[in-house]
C-alpha cells in the first residue's frame, strides 16, 4: 500500500498562498464551477474551523459583503487574517443550538433591508472512527438542513461536505425536496482515498417552480394541433 502523502502540492499551495489549510482550493473550485459566491454576498460558514473557508469566502464577497463563521471551538480571526478583515464575523457555539439572531446581527447591521444570508457553507466532519462515519456526517448536514428556514434567503445557495454512504442518496433527495438545483461534486483537492463529497445546491425555496416547469414540459409532449 502506498504510504499517504500528507504534504502534497495543495498543502504546499496553501503555505505559500497564506492560506491556513489545503481545504481552501475545495471551495475555490466549488465556486468556479457553481458560482456559489459573488461579490457582496452574505455568506455563512457552518464549522468554520480551521478558517480556510473563512479566507476564500471574505476575498469572492469583497468589501461590499459579510461572511459570518461558525464553529465549536474558538476562532482567533487574527490567525486568519493577520491584517484584519472587518466585514467576517466569528461565533462560537454548535449550529444547532446557537441563537439565530447572533448569527444575522451582522448582516443586519451592514444592510437591514436583506435580512438572510445569501450562501451557507459547511466544511464540517465528524471525528473519524471507521465505521459509522458516512452516518455521522450526514446527520451533520441534515443539521444544516434544518437550520436552512431561518437563515438562508430565498434563492440561495448551499455547499457542505458529506462522506458517501448508503444515505447519501437520501440526502441528495432531502436537498433537492428544498432547492430547484441540486448536485454533488468532489474537488480535485480532496485526497484520492477520501470518501468525502460535495452537495451543491442553488435556488432555496424555488423548488415548486422546478416541479412545475418539469410537469408543464411532459404534459405537453406528444401534443400537435
Amino acid at each position: 500500500m502506498a504510504r499517504r502523502v500528507l504534504h502534497d502540492r495543495y498543502f504546499k499551495q496553501a503555505k505559500r498562498e497564506g492560506y491556513v489549510a489545503r481545504s481552501a482550493y475545495k471551495l475555490l473550485e466549488l465556486n468556479d464551477r457553481r458560482r456559489l459566491i459573488r461579490a457582496g454576498d452574505f455568506v455563512l460558514d457552518m464549522g468554520c474551523v480551521p478558517g480556510s473557508w473563512l479566507q476564500v469566502a471574505a476575498e469572492l464577497v469583497g468589501p461590499g459583503g459579510v461572511v459570518v463563521g461558525v464553529d465549536l471551538q474558538r476562532t482567533d480571526l487574527r490567525d486568519v487574517f493577520p491584517g484584519g478583515r472587518p466585514n467576517v464575523h466569528v461565533f462560537e457555539g454548535d449550529i444547532t443550538a446557537i441563537d439565530v439572531e447572533v448569527l444575522l446581527e451582522p448582516i443586519e447591521a451592514a444592510d437591514p433591508t436583506r435580512g438572510l444570508f445569501d450562501v451557507v457553507i459547511s466544511d464540517m466532519a465528524p471525528k473519524t472512527i471507521g465505521a459509522g462515519d458516512d452516518l455521522r456526517s450526514v446527520h451533520l448536514c441534515r443539521d444544516v438542513l434544518a437550520r436552512l428556514p431561518e437563515l438562508l434567503g430565498r434563492g440561495g445557495k448551499l455547499a457542505m461536505k458529506v462522506l458517501e454512504g448508503g444515505e447519501f442518496p437520501d440526502l441528495l433527495k432531502e436537498t433537492k425536496a428544498v432547492f430547484a438545483e441540486v448536485g454533488a461534486i468532489k474537488p480535485k483537492a480532496s485526497r484520492d482515498v477520501s470518501r468525502e463529497t460535495y452537495v451543491v445546491a442553488s435556488g432555496y425555496g424555488l423548488e415548486a417552480r422546478r416541479k412545475t416547469r418539469r410537469k408543464k414540459t411532459g404534459d405537453g409532449r406528444g401534443r400537435r394541433s
